[in-house]
């Protein structure tokens, strides 16, 4: 046996060596394994292929492909499956508080099965939201050579002349219940909103992460913003495969690529692209599961020197194909790199830097497009994901500030310890104008969970009051979400942050110009109302929830469960 192929082996000599070899070795045989196939690097498939969503539907032809690519390379694919939440089925009821949850079981699923397996890489195939972070947390965790697959986005549908996307549906509602769109519009709308498979098609969370891990080097160059149905999304799972086998060759491992000059890389891609305000909290994770060190505050630091380069949804007017047909994340990549806004010299899975990557990509976006803008004539001068902070949110909240033209109000509180019952006072049409609506206890305990707000974003806006009406909450948005929102208020009202102790009627301040979330009331009234406080019982004492909430980190650490 020669040096490379003791190096491919070094996780499963433990079936050709030593006194369990005869056992091991035939557990192998009964899965159609010969002789030679123990000389073959093992690497694992997390294919994340599900019914329950469009989103993963479209996955088992990736995974298939990616197998293909495996063995043509000269390796033995082993495939395990990871869950998946449908965050846009699951959106206001219940069930929304097994999002952030699924992120977590993604990450156990696939650190538990390349390590209990001594697998020598991981192929990681996912498409909804959490499948993305979730399966970066555990190929970072198990630190064998890995490379991610997305499972692609969505091609828009149509109606009446316009193309449309989720969000659409959501907005569509508030657009229903203001009398603006009538019950035709609004069901034709339901109908043709997703055509096909394929994850959702702004630059929502799904793409948004896509767009990061191709910036951080773990997915291939222009894999991000391929659409599931098309050929080439295929064929990149099969080259994927066959990088990936080099890279166990080459022994290049994900916590060699992602470093703190990689995440700044992601993370400016985030801030041109207009990405979802989920990327704060997942790569806060990510971070963790790096061991890098990596704070809410480096993301403000990264925001004020990024300007938001792309034109796309929720604010903006384009869709993730379209900034594929417009050159990808190469494109945006070469023009921060050209401006200094990018580490060059940054590993990444296909032993090549990221300035050799970008070497053939134009210097500038061609002419024919107004997708990606050039770094002298961006859509904004700084990053849209701000972090607030002050006497509501002294950890630091997130505010997705794009689209607004003037990020500032002063307004008097209407508060909600639930989603539905904020929700319903949208549509009945008790929220005007100068509010500012405060939804608590569904932080990462409170929920438990931390559910998404694309309901009453998406009704505000619908309603025509996107700009006008404030929503902060301790729990999370849709990457769909635009408007005057504060999400991950931290710490949350579960854990006695001030949001809790906030009465209907007192003046909140969001001021995204100053950086500031402010409860315009006396800190001896805030403290008398924090003396008086008890946080509530945990809505649930058994199964995942209540794990999640027992062991769940403020959102200002990403709300991971192994901060210890």
């Amino acid at each position: 046996m020669d040096t490379k192929t003791i190096q491919i082996n070094r996780r499963s000599r433990n079936i050709t060596e030593g006194k369990s070899r005869a056992p091991n070795r035939s557990m192998f045989y009964a899965l159609g394994y010969e002789e030679n196939d123990f000389k073959k690097p093992m690497v694992g498939v997390a294919n994340g292929h599900s019914t329950i969503t469009p989103c993963n539907s479209g996955l088992q032809r990736l995974a298939d492909a990616a197998v293909a690519g495996i063995e043509e390379a000269g390796g033995n694919a082993q495939i395990f499956g990871t869950p998946t939440i449908s965050d846009g089925m699951a959106m206001g009821t219940e069930g929304m508080k097994y999002s952030l949850v699924s992120r977590e079981v993604i990450a156990d699923c696939i650190e538990t099965c390349v390590q209990g397996q001594w697998m020598d890489g991981v192929l990681v195939v996912g498409g909804c939201d959490k499948n993305m972070p979730g399966g970066m947390m555990g190929m970072l965790r198990a630190n064998v050579p890995a490379i991610y697959v997305y499972g692609g986005t969505i091609l828009p549908g149509h109606y009446k002349g316009q193309d449309l996307n989720i969000v659409s549906v959501f907005e569509a509602v508030g657009q229903n219940a203001a009398g603006k769109l009538s019950d035709h519009d609004l069901h034709e709308i339901e109908q043709r909103a997703i055509p096909g498979t394929g994850s959702c098609g702004g630059m929502y969370t799904a793409n948004t992460m896509s767009s990061a891990f191709e910036a951080l080097g773990l997915s291939l160059p222009y894999s991000s913003t391929m659409a599931n149905p098309h050929d080439e999304k295929q064929n990149s799972a099969r080259e994927s495969a066959k990088v990936l086998i080099e890279a166990i060759r080459q022994n290049i491992r994900p916590r060699d690529i992602v470093t703190k000059k990689s995440i700044e890389n992601a993370v400016a891609v985030i801030m041109a692209t207009g990405g979802s305000t989920n990327a704060v909290l997942h790569f806060l994770a990510i971070a963790h599961a790096a061991g890098v060190e990596w704070s809410i505050d480096d993301f403000e630091r990264v925001r004020q020197k990024t300007p938001v380069l792309c034109d796309l949804k929720p604010s903006g007017r384009y869709l993730a194909v379209d900034l594929h047909r417009a050159g990808g994340i190469p494109q945006v990549m070469k023009v921060l790199l050209n401006a200094g806004l990018l580490h060059g010299d940054c590993l990444t899975i296909t032993g090549k830097t990221v300035a050799e990557t970008l070497a053939d990509v134009p210097d500038q976006p061609r002419a024919d497009q107004d997708v990606i803008r050039p770094i002298g004539d961006p859509m904004y001068a700084h990053g849209h994901l701000a972090i607030l902070k002050g006497n509501l949110s002294p950890e630091g909240a997130v505010a997705k500030i794009t689209g607004l033209k003037n990020p500032v109000i002063t307004g008097p509180a209407r508060v909600f310890d639930d989603e539905q019952s904020a929700l319903k006072a949208i549509l009945d049409g008790k929220i005007v104008a100068g509010d500012v609506m405060v939804l608590r206890y569904l932080g990462p305990k409170g929920g438990p969970g931390m559910p998404e707000m694309l309901a009453p974003t998406g009704a505000l806006i619908g309603a025509g009051l996107g700009e006008s009406v404030g929503l902060i909450t301790d729990g999370r948005f849709s990457g769909g979400t635009w408007g005057m929102v504060v999400g991950h208020v931290a710490p949350e009202a579960h854990a006695g942050g001030t949001i809790a102790f906030v009465q209907e009627g007192d003046s909140i301040t969001i001021d995204a110009h100053a950086l500031k979330l402010e409860l315009n009331v006396p800190e001896a009234e805030i403290a008398r109302r924090r003396a008086g406080w008890q946080a509530p019982a945990p809505r649930y004492t058994r199964g995942v929830l209540a794990k999640f909430a027992f062991n769940a980190a403020s959102a200002s650490k990403g709300a991971v469960l192994d901060d210890f």
